[in-house]
């Protein structure tokens, strides 16, 4: 039985160099994260090839944090493109969802997100959302003027 290749040696042999970042070359799973195989003295299964190169260059990941990519690039395995932070802040960097919804500063009406100008609500599929007051107050008094000039 041979004995298994260092991890660093099958990490670098799978690293493209650009001026910015560096590209993993190797396993893509569908998430779109590089990974890399871990040997069996370590434990099975596959690690992510970012994890892999912070925990080289910067040590061990803090727990309870995640790693973040700084230039948004999920194939750069760059330790200078690499962050722990929380998983709340690295969500809300991110350009997804939650995240582009959480930096609205406006309604769609363009009422200004302030302390108290707003209030959460709840939909039918049970999905929570922001109401703007001012416009609620906007809508029901438009509903209100239609039901009297209707009467």
């Amino acid at each position: 039985m041979s004995k298994p290749r260092p991890l660093a040696d099958r990490f670098w042999e799978k690293v493209q160099k650009t001026e910015t970042c560096w590209l993993w070359t190797g396993t893509m799973p569908e998430h779109g994260y590089g990974a890399i195989y871990r040997s069996r003295q370590v434990g099975k299964g596959r690690m992510a090839a970012h994890r892999v190169a912070y925990e080289m260059f910067r040590g061990p990941i803090p727990h309870g944090l995640t790693i973040d990519h700084l230039c948004r690039n999920r194939r750069c395995v760059n330790p200078d493109h690499l962050e722990a932070v929380s998983l709340a802040v690295n969500v809300m960097r991110g350009e997804g969802a939650c995240a582009k919804f959480a930096r609205q500063s406006t309604c769609r009406r363009g009422h200004p997100y302030v302390v108290g100008s707003w209030r959460t609500q709840i939909d039918a599929k049970g999905r929570t959302g922001r109401r703007c007051r001012l416009c609620h107050r906007i809508t029901n008094k438009a509903a209100r003027e239609r039901k009297v000039a209707s009467r």
